[in-house]
């Protein structure tokens, strides 16, 4: 054998071992610098939490939370605490949580997002007066998505809220008033 058969022999060898380990390479690099599997989708939930926290929905969506005693076992499981307006009843703040019977459980992410950007439910009715959907609008497409995918994560909360009631009926729980000013 010559030194150039050699050489030919050699690079044919390197050449067909570097074509089995440097795809194995390239696909361990590739498995080790990727996020793990759902790391998206967490990512995504967690960004929705912050947002939902800085959003204050706590406030008007966990029960005891208007009492200044929330009751964290039922994180955003509807307020037992009504808002009434004048003129248009007494609402209270629903369950936020995936709940099928009395939560968000039958709504897609995309039926929370335009309920939260619009203030339209999926059955067409609109959200409360002291819901801030109008603020919410401005929320970008990606901010509302994760709020979206957060409420879906959450645990479901078996809770039915009180209400709504119309003027003049009974509210069966606690309700705080808005009330015009006295005239001078």
């Amino acid at each position: 054998m010559s030194i150039h058969d050699f050489g030919s022999a050699a690079a044919r060898v390197a050449s067909q071992a570097a074509g089995r380990v440097l795809p194995a390479a390239f696909t361990a690099l590739a498995v080790i610098g990727s996020p793990p599997a759902g790391a998206a989708d967490r990512e995504l939930v967690e960004r929705g939490k912050y947002l939902a926290t800085i959003a204050s929905c706590t406030d008007c969506h966990t029960p005891g939370h208007f009492l200044g005693k929330p009751d964290m076992t039922r994180h955003l499981g509807g307020s037992d605490v009504g808002f009434e307006v004048p003129g248009l009843g007494v609402f209270y703040g629903p369950n936020l949580t995936p709940d099928e019977a009395t939560g968000l459980g039958r709504w897609s992410e995309l039926d929370i997002v335009t309920a939260i950007r619009t203030g339209k439910r999926p059955d067409g009715r609109t959200l409360a007066p002291s819901m801030p959907w109008a603020a919410f609008a401005k929320l970008t497409d990606a901010d509302a998505a994760a709020i979206g995918a957060y409420l879906k994560s959450l645990p479901p909360v078996s809770n039915k809220v009180p209400g709504p009631f119309e003027p003049g009926e009974a509210p069966t729980s606690f309700v705080m008033k808005i009330v015009p000013p006295a005239k001078q």
